[in-house]
């Protein structure tokens, strides 16, 4: 499945490149986070609550980034696995613009899931999924405003 998105951030681009780095902002940002740390260069461990339909399990994900050309873009790949529930896993290529005071985030992501949540239907994965990136960036975009 394939989901895309554009967002502008009420900051500059430096800025939102050291708050999409940033294991705390992250944590408040990601709906159902109970912790996110970093386990190495460019690598994140994470610990999740997520619900898709009538699955809802916690998910334990490991996130890195790659092809990181600071502070314009990078990749993020990872997989989350919900035990019993099933797994989830992708990738995500996100892209910084300045433009004047604001930045535009722009990302595509692919991701594929199985177990139990792939028996819930890939239209219901990818709404939630959506809502999930939806709220994030809300909230991220709140979090950079001091809201």
């Amino acid at each position: 499945m394939i989901i895309e998105g554009e967002y502008q951030l009420p900051c500059n681009i430096t800025e939102a490149w050291r708050a999409l780095n940033d294991p705390h902002t992250l944590k408040v940002c990601i709906a159902g986070c109970e912790s996110i740390e970093m386990i190495g260069d460019n690598s994140f461990e994470c610990l999740i609550t997520a619900k898709y339909g009538p699955v809802k399990a916690r998910f334990k994900s490991v996130l890195k980034l790659t092809n990181i050309n600071a502070p314009r873009s990078y990749t993020l790949s990872g997989e989350g696995k919900g035990g019993a529930a099933g797994f989830g896993k992708g990738k995500a290529d996100v892209q910084l613009t300045q433009e004047g005071e604001m930045t535009t985030l722009r990302y595509q992501a692919e991701f594929t899931v199985g177990g139990k949540l792939a028996q819930v239907g890939s239209r219901l994965v990818a709404s939630t999924t959506r809502k999930l990136a939806n709220d994030f960036f809300t909230r991220f975009s709140e979090e950079l405003s001091g809201e």
